[in-house]
């Protein structure tokens, strides 16, 4: 009566191996998370010289932003957006954040990010990149998304997720899902 059948054993083997698979999925997404700043490996993508902009990019996670710059972040998305209740959101501990700065200290552009675990897999999550109307169509809100996929590659992530939607207000924003 203690015999195991061979068929139990497979599920528990399948069982064990699924877990472990996303222990190995959850340890990369935290190593990454742990890091200083996923842009400092590329130097060439903080400064965006183009199409009459002169923008320096940083990455930083929300803790290491100013109050202020977390703000401004807040009103440009309701005004591109209008929306509420986003704050929470955008000021969670796992949140990253590319700005986008004129002179080293307007902010006009950023991008609110987290490296995540979305269905199995491990992930860089775009949940908002918003400029800015004085910046629209100046390449800047793509320079910031190809930073994204750079960064999400770098530290081997599987897929880059962002929700575009499909209406634009007075400023810009671009929140569908690329991989």
């Amino acid at each position: 009566m203690g015999r195991t059948s061979s068929k139990a054993k497979e599920k528990k083997q399948k069982r064990l191996e699924e877990r472990a698979a996303m222990d190995a999925v959850c340890a990369k997404v935290d190593a990454v998370n742990r890091l200083g700043d996923p842009l400092e490996a590329f130097p060439m993508f903080k400064k965006y010289d183009r199409n009459g902009l002169n923008v320096s990019i940083e990455c930083k996670r929300v803790s290491g932003l100013e109050p202020a710059t977390v703000d401004w972040a807040f009103d440009l998305t309701e005004t591109n957006m209008q929306t509420i209740e986003k704050r929470e959101e955008m000021t969670d501990d796992r949140a990253w954040y590319l700005i986008a700065r004129e002179n080293r200290s307007v902010p006009v552009a950023f991008s609110h990010f987290r490296f995540d675990v979305e269905c199995g897999d491990e992930v860089l999550y775009c949940y908002e990149v918003q400029w800015e109307s004085k910046v629209r169509r100046k390449g800047l809100e793509k320079f910031l998304i190809q930073i994204l996929q750079l960064m999400a590659n770098s530290t081997q992530m599987k897929k880059v997720l962002l929700t575009v939607f499909n209406h634009s207000h007075s400023g810009g924003h671009c929140g569908g899902c690329f991989h």
